[in-house]
């Protein structure tokens, strides 16, 4: 049996929950400068002067509306972590969530967008060259008995890793190139596995 919000307070939160699914959706279709307040409160079933008051501008509603749950920290041993992406590609390329699909068509025109994916990039790029840092560090410690040095590109190889799984992404989801539109998430992450692999493991 279906449950209905009896407080206030419920039926605010069901509310603005519907508006953020509905708003999820026309940003993913259309992106940012294409959707209007007026569409989102006409899809929520609302008044426009509700979506202002519950979130004061069509940004703040953007911003809210592409919140994604954080990632789990990669795991530090080299074949956990290439697994943990590898998973984490796969995922995406079997059908990005809306509100990666509006951030990611939105980020290119809209410079709010360009900034908010940045620096969700940025931080991905920093917690992987943490893990690539400290699984290094383990590999030297055992083999040498000693402290390491540090590994300079940690976060160089880092970025390229993100930067390898943004692109199929891109291609596969947002471009729909020819090549790569029909060909299984499986397939896709078997063929890019040596590549991350390869920037894994620092360099000889």
């Amino acid at each position: 049996m279906t449950t209905h919000p009896t407080t206030r307070a419920d039926r605010r939160r069901a509310t603005e929950a519907r508006i953020l699914a509905c708003a999820r959706e026309l940003f993913a279709a259309k992106g940012f400068d294409r959707t209007t307040i007026r569409a989102v409160a006409a899809s929520a079933g609302v008044d426009p002067a509700l979506v202002m008051q519950y979130f004061g501008s069509k940004r703040e509603l953007f911003t809210r509306a592409v919140q994604a749950s954080p990632a789990p920290a990669p795991a530090a041993d080299g074949k956990a972590l290439l697994d943990h992406l590898l998973t984490g590609l796969g995922v995406k390329l079997g059908g990005l969530p809306d509100g990666a699909r509006a951030m990611l068509r939105s980020m290119l025109t809209d410079p709010a967008a360009a900034s908010h994916v940045r620096e969700g990039l940025d931080e991905q790029i920093a917690g992987i060259g943490r893990a690539l840092a400290a699984g290094a560090a383990g590999d030297e410690g055992h083999s040498h008995g000693q402290a390491p040095d540090p590994d300079p590109d940690a976060d160089l190889r880092a970025a390229l890793i993100v930067t390898t799984m943004v692109g199929a992404t891109l291609g596969h989801q947002l471009l729909g190139l020819s090549a790569l539109r029909d060909v299984p998430a499986d397939r896709i992450t078997a063929l890019l596995r040596p590549a991350l692999e390869a920037l894994v493991r620092p360099a000889g």
